[in-house]
């Protein structure tokens, strides 16, 4: 019987420190690579940047999860440990499916709840708000990977409007989370203060700091400024439409996050919705099993589906650019071309999928290599999805040259980060060799 009668209605920058020589700024990543192992949001349903990447301490040390293998565990072809196969084998498909259901509509529905009491709060609604999309990301992901253990119609259709609902809450985040990276990035370009002088670049003392009278003149009179702008013409042009620039952007994306949020709260108060939280709240004690999923075993029923979705994960990787996108300035990302982007973004749709599919097997063990490519994708997205903010107030017309150059390089800086994030996926994915010894 499907549960609940109808069911539902029927409708930063990043931190700087990446590997060494790329692009001057990127993404560090953790340690080595952890064992091998084994969508279903809306257009910005992904970890917003103002929160950083969903789980993003999975699997170190002090979060409270255990290595994926641990010691004295064999693998047993699953990409489990053999520990982990004993205790599904222990226990019934749905037990394990309905209890990490359960898990996540409970979540959801307290943080609906918390969304609904934060009134006028607007950094504890968004706080909710990032909750609510994470409960719903996991029962939504949960529900694709293991459909042939549900009632397919049922699940189907409630994983589509939990699409919904992530996308319309996501919209918000993003816009603000693009407009932080934005205007980040134009003041770490055109910030003067951040950069040596030309003498520092050349390992020569400043010899205007020296107490030469003259020397201090010619350093700070009209010479040297004229000097200053003649020896980097681009950084003076650069300059003269950055502030244009960037009131663009921030009017461009102010407006985008203002008629996001009038879109959410409007999500919020639909039937629509309501029709969404009472499927959850439903999932939250009855389970949309099918029937024979209560007579299987844990251990035979679900590693094989958790297994089909890191196929799908692997070969999707094996169409990627990974052996170009392995070399520092390939300059391959630098083309705004979306259909080269969109491989990428699929990935990291199978990469969660992949990742969420493992926490329903085993909460207590995390997948390292799956944590540290999704951080690598989201930033990889993030700064895509920048790239074409800047393009699109390029577009705008009768600005300014200036400001037209200006957004220019902002574009081109964006897509060098895709170009790094892209390198710093491959040295988490592919396997590392050893340095040979001269």
């Amino acid at each position: 019987m499907t549960p609940g009668g109808a069911g539902v209605a029927q409708r930063h920058d990043q931190p700087t420190g990446g590997p060494a020589g790329l692009i001057g700024t990127g993404y560090e990543f953790g340690g080595p690579p952890g064992a091998r192992s084994a969508v279903v949001d809306g257009p910005y349903g992904g970890d917003d940047a103002a929160h950083g990447p969903d789980d993003a301490s999975c699997g170190r040390d002090g979060d409270g999860r255990r290595p994926l293998m641990t010691h004295g565990s064999a693998d047993d072809g699953t990409g489990l440990g053999g520990d982990i196969s004993t205790v599904l084998a222990a226990r019934t498909a749905e037990e394990v499916l309905a209890g990490y259901l359960h898990q996540q509509s409970a979540d959801f529905l307290r943080s609906l709840r918390l969304h609904r009491e934060s009134g006028s709060d607007a950094e504890g609604a968004g706080e909710a708000a990032w909750q609510l999309r994470r409960a719903a990301r996991r029962i939504s992901a949960t529900l694709h990977t293991f459909r042939p253990l549900t009632e397919e119609a049922w699940a189907d259709q409630l994983r589509s409007e939990l699409g919904w609902l992530s996308g319309a809450l996501a919209r918000e985040q993003a816009c603000s989370a693009r407009r932080e990276r934005l205007m980040a990035a134009l003041q770490r370009l055109t910030g003067r203060g951040e950069r040596p002088d030309r003498s520092d670049r050349q390992g020569r003392p400043d010899r205007g700091k020296r107490g030469d009278r003259t020397a201090t003149g010619s350093a700070t009179g009209p010479a040297a400024a004229s000097s200053t702008s003649a020896a980097d013409p681009d950084d003076g042009a650069l300059a003269a439409g950055a502030a244009r620039a960037g009131a663009l952007l921030d009017r461009q994306l102010t407006l985008a996050r203002t008629r996001a949020h009038s879109a959410a709260l409007q999500a919020l108060g639909s039937s629509r919705f309501h029709a969404v939280a009472d499927s959850v709240a439903v999932l939250a004690s009855e389970a949309p099993l099918a029937r024979t999923t209560a007579e299987r075993s844990a251990g035979e029923a679900l590693p094989p589906l958790a297994e089909q979705a890191h196929r799908r994960l692997a070969e999707a990787v094996a169409a990627l650019p990974l052996s170009r996108a392995g070399y520092p300035y390939n300059a391959a990302a630098l083309s705004a071309d979306q259909r080269q982007d969109a491989p990428w973004h699929q990935v990291r749709m199978l990469v969660r999928l992949s990742r969420y599919a493992r926490e329903v097997l085993a909460p207590e063990y995390a997948d390292t290599r799956l944590a540290e490519a999704g951080r690598a994708l989201e930033w990889h997205r993030d700064a895509a999805e920048a790239a074409a903010a800047a393009a699109a107030a390029a577009r705008t017309p009768r600005i300014a040259p200036a400001t037209a150059y200006a957004l220019g390089v902002l574009h081109a800086d964006q897509r060098h980060e895709v170009e790094a994030a892209r390198f710093a996926f491959g040295r988490v994915w592919l396997p590392r060799t050893p340095e040979r010894k001269g």
